[in-house]
């Protein structure tokens, strides 16, 4: 948690799936970026990914892994809901579409 890109992931999460492509185009940064983050709150039991077809989804942990992870992802929920820039990314969450962003 002592980024705010792992945050701004977080706050994402929330409100789908998404996979590292989304992710990149919605933060605006390069997928290796995204990928590193990605590990890191896998590591800490708070993300798990899932195969889908050709993509992996991330998703918020169950707590399967980390028996902390629900209370600190309940405790994300309830900030930053009005931050401009999360009200930004989840803004853009809903136009990205996989198919279009991986073609390129």
């Amino acid at each position: 948690m002592s980024d705010p890109i792992r945050v701004r992931i977080l706050k994402l999460l929330e409100k789908k799936r998404m996979c590292v492509c989304e992710l990149t185009a919605v933060l605006k940064i390069g997928q290796s970026n995204v990928s590193h983050h990605l590990k890191v709150l896998k590591e800490a039991g708070l993300v798990n990914d899932k195969k889908d077809g050709l993509w992996i989804d991330y998703e918020l942990s169950r707590g399967e892994y980390n028996r902390y992870a629900p209370e600190i992802l309940k405790t994300i929920s309830k900030v930053l809901n009005d931050n401009p820039e999360i009200l930004e990314d989840i803004k853009m969450s809903t136009k990205a579409d996989r198919e279009e962003i991986c073609k390129k």
